[in-house]
């Protein structure tokens, strides 16, 4: 009777501690800490200005949390080179490492599902940045996240700049004094969600403001500077004395017409546009040879998808005070910065 006595003493307190240890864990299911973090990032385009700035955002980041919790942190970043095929097999190696989170550049937006059959298969999070997949894809898991400015709320951002910049002084915008405004547009990419928004909510914003508007040609720059510098050159040929705004969906492609306008040596005090608020752009403002810009939080932008990314990879969960639109997207906050004197025409000076 003694010795049973002894063991059901025993058998309770070995119960009962595996019953606070049950409490314990259930309260905090992610007390283990990972040695180390590792990241995998597929870019579209790694010379794509704007996408270079988030990575070097990323990248310190990376390194803070690393010096503050003593985790180890390892960024693979790739360049997809504008292929989707290569991109994919980048998200597969990434699998191999065993990253923890995959962040993914589309190239093809609409191609988002083959990387994504592949995550859920490991249940690796994703999430997609800069270029949205198509909503049906991202609706399939709830480990696949968007972040991202907000397109139309840019475009309109840059209609009402313009429209502002109008209002304050007619002349620095309707040069030959018609009424009308004659503009060209510079667009990144054909058939790209960003692009189509961005031009479509700036020309009907300029013309909801009631601004009369007369479209002369438009180009698909693919969001390059050098692409953009070509169109303008021929758009200037062909129009000589008529262009008086150039919309562009971003800064890269606004610099490029900037670039056609001094080395062709234009006096005439066209007023070019842009969207990103890249620090070259910000200088293009500054000096004058720019209008203005629409800035995108870069620091929100990088900050947010690291602390996304941290959070996936230790608990498998986003953080509490992320804000996520129908639990998967973070729109990236902009505002817009203009030339300060409105009847200035650009100043001279280099723009790199």
């Amino acid at each position: 009777m003694k010795r049973y006595r002894y063991g059901l003493f025993f058998l309770t307190v070995i119960l009962g501690a595996f019953a606070l240890y049950r409490c314990f864990a259930d309260r905090c299911p992610d007390h283990k800490e990972p040695e180390s973090v590792r990241i995998g990032i597929t870019l579209y385009r790694d010379d794509d200005t704007f996408i270079n700035s988030i990575c070097r955002i990323l990248e310190t980041e990376a390194k803070k949390y690393e010096k503050t919790e003593g985790i180890r942190m390892i960024l693979d970043v790739m360049d997809a080179k504008e292929d989707q095929n290569t991109q994919n097999s980048q998200v597969d190696r990434f699998l191999a490492l065993g990253c923890d989170v995959i962040c993914v550049n589309m190239v093809d937006r609409s191609a988002a599902s083959v990387i994504i059959d592949k995550a859920m298969d490991r249940e690796v999070p994703v999430i997609f940045f800069n270029r949205e997949p198509v909503s049906e894809d991202l609706n399939r898991w709830e480990k696949l996240f968007y972040v991202g400015a907000n397109p139309k709320e840019e475009g309109v951002c840059q209609g009402n700049m313009i429209a502002d910049a109008y209002d304050a002084c007619p002349e620095i915008l309707d040069l030959n004094g018609d009424g009308k405004v004659s503009y060209v547009i510079l667009e990144g990419e054909r058939g790209h969600q960003d692009s189509l928004m961005r031009t479509e909510w700036a020309v009907q914003t300029l013309k909801n403001r009631g601004v009369d508007l007369e479209k002369l040609t438009g180009g698909i720059a693919n969001w390059q500077r050098s692409q953009a510098d070509a169109l303008m050159g021929q758009w200037l040929e062909k129009f000589p004395e008529q262009i008086e705004l150039v919309l562009s969906n971003n800064d890269d492609m606004a610099l490029g017409a900037i670039d056609t306008l001094r080395r062709l040596g234009i006096i005439r005090p066209v007023c070019v546009a842009g969207i990103d608020g890249t620090p070259a752009g910000l200088d293009a403002v500054e000096s004058g040879f720019m209008l203005g810009t629409v800035v995108i939080d870069r620091e929100t932008y990088g900050k947010t998808m690291m602390r996304m990314a941290l959070s996936l990879a230790e608990t498998g969960r986003t953080p509490e005070d992320i804000s996520l639109e129908r639990g998967a997207y973070f729109r990236c906050p902009s505002y817009p910065e203009i030339r300060k004197r409105k009847d200035e025409a650009p100043e001279t000076g280099k723009i790199e």
